[in-house]
């Protein structure tokens, strides 16, 4: 296989950062606002949520659906391919949870017999 031909490389590349996941996540159940996604991932700028959503809606994975009513409403969605993802995602975070229990527990001191 060539260098960048990957399935799980291109996979990465689409989520790569500290909030496209969540992103994907919040937007599983139902489409959302844009001040609801915000207030749906604590710690993210408008800023920075603005520019993940472009890039996962160039991805293909968000929809973005303008109303044009007054005030303006837009709803964010995933698509077919986003539910997709979401679904892997979820199977990775699963892993995650399990793996860091799993450490947690083997690294955790052996309880000393009482005397």
């Amino acid at each position: 296989m060539q260098p960048g031909t990957c399935g799980l490389s291109a996979a990465l590349a689409v989520i790569a950062g500290k909030w496209k996941p969540t992103i994907v996540w919040e937007l599983h159940a139902r489409p959302l606002r844009f001040g609801e996604l915000r207030r749906a991932v604590p710690g993210i700028s408008e800023k920075i949520l603005f520019e993940q959503l472009r890039e996962l809606e160039a991805e293909g994975v968000v929809h973005r659906e303008d109303f044009h009513e007054v005030p303006p409403r837009v709803e964010y969605s995933l698509t077919p391919a986003g539910s997709a993802l979401n679904t892997a995602v979820h199977a990775l975070a699963e892993w995650g949870t399990h793996h860091t229990a799993s450490r947690a527990s083997a690294e955790a001191p052996a309880e000393r017999p009482r005397e």
